[in-house]
């Protein structure tokens, strides 16, 4: 039987468009799945049809994750009880996973916390970009299936077609594994700045080495805008070294408050992202590549 596509609410847009990518090598179906809640709040899941001996593939956006994540994981475990045959969780932004370290006394590592509980739901997992700093592979933490799209072919590609004479930048220290594959794969040079966080809003960056920066054009590759004061910080320095305005690529566009037009009035020249988390910002897509990982998470 055709595998079973459905969408958590608001995560339809990314369904639609994971179906067209489907559409190309294999035949799915899509499927209903609505929550019904309670005047006291509760949800309760229901799927049609109902996904007995079929496979299912399960879509979520999930930013702000904490609102979404007892509806998706209840979702999940209502296909298992219809009696779904596998069930693969399509997440192109995984949130939890900066939470990799115990950063003061009396917490915990969430991200270990969270995988678990998603693990219990799911037979495989697939996503893009996620976190990975101190816990360097989903498998440390994930107890099933995974695979990583990684977003840096697309980026690269957008580059080439895009901006003529580019540097990449990276921001901080952690965005140097992508700044340094999007770079190579766009055939251009790179930087990486260093960063000190002295709040969640209060960012200081380095200043790049005019040299580099000469007759080019600096596109800023982080893989979270969040706060986007890293950006910002950064878009500042490379302003004093009498850069260009930059170009913001982000994997992940969170965009937190009013991060995305505190970006945009720090006097950047455009700020594109990754259609991981639907946002005005996308322009980047990667559901070619998610639906090929999926479809390989359905025959494993």
């Amino acid at each position: 039987m055709k595998p079973l596509l459905l969408a958590m609410p608001g995560a339809e847009a990314l369904a639609v468009s994971l179906a067209d990518a489907l559409a190309q090598s294999m035949e799915c179906e899509r499927g209903q799945l609505t929550l019904h809640r309670f005047p006291d709040g509760e949800n309760c899941p229901q799927i049609l049809p109902e996904p007995r001996a079929r496979d299912v593939i399960l879509v979520a956006a999930l930013d702000h994750p904490d609102d979404k994540l007892l509806p998706l994981y209840l979702s999940a475990c209502v296909a298992r009880e219809l009696g779904a045959r596998r069930i693969v969780l399509v997440l192109p932004y995984l949130p939890y996973m900066r939470q990799d370290a115990v950063f003061q006394p009396g917490q915990g590592i969430t991200a270990r916390h969270f995988a678990r509980l998603l693990s219990s739901c799911c037979d495989a997992l697939v996503t893009v970009d996620p976190h990975l700093h101190r816990i360097l592979s989903l498998d440390e933490v994930y107890s099933v299936d995974s695979e990583v799209v990684a977003a840096a072919p697309a980026i690269a590609e957008w580059i080439r077609q895009h901006v003529a004479a580019p540097v990449v930048v990276g921001p901080d220290s952690e965005s140097e594994q992508w700044a340094a594959q999007v770079a190579e794969l766009a055939g251009c040079p790179y930087t990486v700045l260093s960063k000190v966080r002295s709040g969640d809003h209060e960012v200081a960056v380095s200043l790049p080495p005019p040299q580099l920066l000469a007759g080019r054009t600096p596109v800023l590759v982080d893989d979270i805008a969040s706060t986007a004061r890293t950006m910002v910080a950064a878009t500042g320095q490379l302003k004093q070294a009498g850069a260009a305005a930059p170009i913001c690529i982000a994997v992940h566009a969170l965009f937190a408050g009013d991060a995305y037009s505190v970006l945009q009035q720090a006097g950047v020249a455009a700020v594109v992202s990754c259609n991981t988390v639907p946002h005005a910002s996308n322009g980047i897509d990667l559901m070619p590549a998610l639906a090929a990982a999926a479809q390989r998470m359905l025959t494993v």
